[in-house]
């Protein structure tokens, strides 16, 4: 028996994501072999601790396996599927409606490794790399993410991650944003294109204040920083470091299902 990790899921946690994953198909064929919990486990332990796959501690399953699986699981959409039944769970357990109607727009320019893959330069933020649109709900849980070349402005990212949450929540009818969303008359465009109202939040003042509504997707940022693998952007496809920043995600969900659980 492997010794315990604090990133392992407790056994109410797993509970909760257990009945996600998809189900062995009956037939001719090995029986599984690896827990499914095992290798989640191993996932979670690679994304907190920011360690290569090579460098998994031996009491995990081979790291040959947990990555393969990792990658045949986003190929199928287990990620997502996951994800987005945590994130309905979650918002009604705060006592919001399951879909949102309003969210916060913002991007997080980071470093990206020698792997290679799709890169630019940020030049505002002096960063050579990637940059991650996000757009999260009131709670700062995501709604919707795109990952693309640091070079890409963020009024020309926007309409892509836009267009993603608007797909995933019709019902979606107001963003909140800073000033750089306000160039090249991107809210005109996207109330034309998507019937979503952008509305541009300004600082005021001088010095450090939590800016109106803002503030709460710099704390989504802020929360994606204590997976270490999220410190850079390590992956040479940006559809798995898209996968990379939702497994963060719903592993705070189902700490946060966990304590309101215990809670309530």
């Amino acid at each position: 028996m492997r010794q315990a990790y604090p990133s392992d899921l407790t056994d109410e946690e797993w509970a909760l994501v257990r009945p996600l994953f998809p189900k062995r198909r009956r037939g001719p064929g090995r029986p599984r072999e690896i827990p499914q919990r095992d290798l989640l486990d191993a996932i979670f332990y690679l994304l907190r601790t920011g360690c290569q796959w090579r460098q998994l501690p031996h009491d995990f399953p081979p790291w040959g396996t947990v990555s393969s699986q990792f990658y045949r699981w986003r190929t199928q959409g287990v990620w997502d599927k996951i994800h987005d039944a945590l994130y309905a769970r979650v918002r009604e357990a705060e006592g919001k409606k399951a879909k949102p109607s309003a969210g916060i727009i913002d991007t997080q320019s980071v470093k990206t490794t020698e792997v290679g893959g799709p890169k630019g330069f940020d030049a505002g933020k002096k960063v050579k790399g990637r940059k991650r649109h996000l757009i999260v709900d009131t709670l700062g849980f995501l709604i919707a993410l795109v990952v693309q070349p640091a070079d890409v402005q963020d009024y020309d990212g926007a309409p892509a991650v836009v267009a993603q949450a608007k797909a995933r929540f019709p019902r979606l009818k107001l963003l909140w944003a800073d000033s750089r969303y306000a160039c090249k008359h991107l809210p005109i465009r996207i109330l034309a294109a998507f019937w979503i109202i952008v509305e541009i939040v300004k600082r005021v003042g001088s010095g450090f204040k939590p800016v109106h509504k803002r503030w709460i997707i710099e704390r989504t940022f802020g929360w994606l920083g204590r997976s270490r693998r999220l410190s850079k952007d390590y992956e040479q496809n940006p559809r798995v470091s898209e996968a990379m920043i939702k497994l963060s995600m719903t592993r705070l969900m189902l700490k946060r299902l966990r304590t309101l659980r215990n809670t309530g």
